[in-house]
């Protein structure tokens, strides 16, 4: 896999400043999106407004999640190609997942906060998967310190705001990997590619964001097999909904001296 070529995701602009109504120039940070088409084996499938960082990384897991590819190694190399208007990630599938993808193709215009956009029909939205094993749900203090170390690597944010995260920790608290994005299942696709492409065994690990529980995002977890979602916002009726069906422990307002725990997996 070749790496991303463009490595800079922030731009510096000047724009005027009004407190209390006495207006200054600054300068800050901005974060870039950019129209990034997926093309696989040649055939473009999908266009995403990214973040263009980890873009190997967001292929990997934009192609599990989307029901592309089983593994990694149905993938035999991914190219990101430079546009006048964008970028292209050039995919190349096995040809059995490529005949698979022909027989479901789908064409879609994704923002960057739209997870499920270009579905051609209702019964396209749900991916189906068997329920997973059963996850420890991680103790109460435990997410509170992984909260505390998630906030300090989001990186991105904190020099220009406007970015969601994504953390990988183990069931002993240690951070993994962030990953960051301007839309939120944007960013968990890079994370999931991350531990595709490190081939890390994700079975005990849980996984911070920094955004509401949708159903996508749960449903995203449910195709990777990951068995713990904590978010810092709140969920939707459908993810606690798809979280039981899922068996994933689903955790929600995760805060200092609180969260909410919508559903508990069970043997």
């Amino acid at each position: 896999m070749k790496p991303a070529i463009i490595k800079q995701s922030i731009s510096v602009r000047d724009y005027k400043s009004a407190p209390e109504g006495s207006a200054r120039r600054v300068v800050d940070n901005l974060v870039e999106e950019l129209p990034v088409a997926v093309v696989y084996n040649g055939l473009t499938h999908a266009v995403m407004m990214l973040t263009p960082v980890a873009l190997e990384h967001f292929a990997l897991g934009f192609s599990l999640t989307e029901g592309i590819i089983d593994r990694a190694s149905d993938i035999f190399g991914i190219e990101v190609v430079a546009r006048n208007n964008g970028l292209e990630l050039h995919v190349e599938l096995n040809s059995r997942q490529f005949n698979r993808l022909k027989q479901h193709r789908r064409t879609l215009t994704g923002a960057s906060g739209c997870g499920l956009c270009g579905k051609e029909s209702l019964d396209m939205v749900t991916i189906e998967r068997p329920p997973l094993t059963s996850g420890k749900l991680p103790p109460f203090a435990l997410i509170e310190h992984s909260l505390d170390r998630f906030s300090q690597a989001q990186v991105l944010n904190q020099q220009c705001g406007s970015v969601h995260g994504c953390g990988l920790f183990t069931a002993s608290g240690e951070l993994l990997h962030v990953s960051e994005d301007v839309g939120r299942h944007n960013a968990l696709d890079k994370l999931i590619g991350f531990t595709l492409s490190e081939q890390i065994n994700i079975a005990d690990a849980f996984v911070i964001t920094s955004s509401r529980a949708s159903f996508e995002m749960v449903q995203k977890c449910l195709l990777a097999k990951i068995k713990t979602l904590v978010c810092v916002s709140a969920a939707t009726h459908m993810a606690v909904r798809l979280a039981q069906q899922g068996n994933i422990n689903l955790v929600g307002f995760a805060r200092h001296g609180r969260h909410v725990i919508y559903h508990q997996s069970h043997n």
